[in-house]
């Protein structure tokens, strides 16, 4: 399971709030949301939330084992 729980952290640590993500840098509001949810979110939206704070992927996302067996 992949959460975003650090993305929340990092903005609050850079500065960068909800609403700058969606009127300074065209973060969709439903791509937020799925953040929120921890919800599947696609690479480019990773690479771009990286730009705008400056950060590396780990500083915004977190692995955890679930039951998932594939």
């Amino acid at each position: 399971m992949i959460t975003y729980d650090r993305l929340w952290a990092t903005m609050k640590e850079k500065g960068v709030t909800q609403y700058d993500l969606y009127t300074h840098y065209n973060i969709n509001r439903s791509q937020l949301n799925r953040l929120r949810h921890n919800k599947n979110v696609e690479m480019n939206t990773i690479d771009r939330l990286c730009n705008i704070l400056h950060c590396r992927v780990e500083d915004i996302m977190e692995h955890f084992d679930d039951d998932n067996r594939f």
